[in-house]
């Protein structure tokens, strides 16, 4: 059967249309991923680029395409004349700024190792390949988990959307037991809340939800959650979730645990400053002790009086216990008492000659 000429010219036209839009995408490439500020491809280089890959070009089309490309916003500029090299000179994210980005990821006890290089490998290829050698490094995190699971993710991403969207969420939730297995918590029943923030801290990401049935916040450690469904119910908007403040509940919370607000003064011997500060930063009230002094082990340090919003939880006692007698609780009484009470009930573990026996 003979061909049809006609058909084939019009095939013609539309394989050499093909090939300048794939040329075009091909030099953007090129551009993206094999130059930057200092280095760039020759005339001649990107040619014989273009042609390993099946398209053939000539040095007037791949300028015009390189205009192209400055006109679409690429910062496409020559860089030395001896010969003149052509490199993407700026980029959205820099070295500097992914460095930050990928100490973040491999610092993250939330993201597992495999996790984490699949992410590192995608910043990298947003600076260049020459460039992304410089980002060669490895965090080594304690704690790290050996595999994620890929609900981990999705459901921050849900939480997220239903922020966003002012939708009540649904989920199980799961703690340890005993023997180290993650048990749903309530036999199993969900909980029904009114997501309120995603908080990260301490390695891991949590939901700050709140509660109408006691009208007040708790918090969940999002790998925890099980089935987690986003429903078509409103989210609770009231004076209770308008009151959350970020800010103050990241300053006052100890390890995201759950416990009431109190106003507590604490007098702080010189040497533990440094770490209330680093902890309450902004949040605290720092005044004069007149004189008053805390035993340091065979000496007295000088110390200040600390005033600062806290939430009251065993967590907070534990902060305070790693001072010894560095920190003591001043105001008010009923913290002091539950304080003094709690390091009670922690010595009275060691009192005796009982040891326990591990088979």
């Amino acid at each position: 059967m003979p061909l049809d000429k006609g058909n084939n010219k019009g095939n013609n036209k539309s394989n050499d249309k093909g090939k300048k839009k794939l040329k075009l995408l091909l030099l953007m490439r090129m551009l993206y991923e094999e130059t930057d500020a200092e280095c760039g491809l020759t005339m001649a280089q990107i040619i014989e680029r273009l042609e390993e890959q099946g398209v053939a070009a000539e040095r007037k089309s791949v300028y015009d395409d390189i205009n192209v490309l400055r006109q679409f916003g690429m910062d496409v500029r020559m860089v030395g004349r001896t010969p003149a090299r052509y490199a993407l000179a700026s980029r959205s994210l820099h070295v500097p700024e992914a460095n930050l980005i990928i100490d973040a990821i491999q610092s993250s006890r939330f993201i597992s190792e495999q996790k984490a290089d699949e992410l590192v490998t995608a910043v990298k290829q947003l600076v260049g390949k020459r460039q992304s050698a410089l980002l060669d490094k490895r965090v080594h995190v304690q704690g790290r988990p050996a595999t994620q699971a890929h609900s981990d993710l999705v459901n921050v991403d849900v939480i997220q959307r239903a922020i966003a969207e002012k939708r009540q969420v649904r989920f199980c939730y799961c703690k340890l037991n005993a023997a180290a297995q993650p048990v749903e918590q309530r036999e199993g029943r969900p909980y029904v809340v009114t997501p309120v923030d995603v908080v990260y801290s301490d390695g891991n990401y949590y939901l700050v939800a709140y509660h109408e049935s006691h009208d007040d916040f708790a918090n969940y450690r999002i790998d925890r959650m099980r089935k987690l469904l986003v429903l078509d119910c409103a989210a609770c908007a009231n004076d209770t979730v308008r009151s959350y403040d970020p800010a103050s509940m990241g300053c006052c919370a100890f390890g995201m645990y759950a416990g009431r607000m109190a106003t507590v003064t604490l007098l702080v011997a010189e040497p533990a400053m440094s770490a209330v500060a680093d902890r309450f930063g902004d949040a605290m009230q720092v005044f004069p002790a007149a004189g008053r002094s805390l035993p340091s082990q065979e000496t007295s340090e000088p110390a200040a009086i600390v005033v600062a919003p806290v939430m009251v939880s065993p967590v907070l006692f534990g902060w305070l216990a790693q001072f010894g007698c560095q920190i003591r609780v001043e105001k008010p009484a009923s913290v002091r008492r539950e304080y003094a009470q709690w390091l009670r009930d922690a010595a009275s573990l060691y009192e005796g000659s009982g040891t326990i026996s591990v088979k």
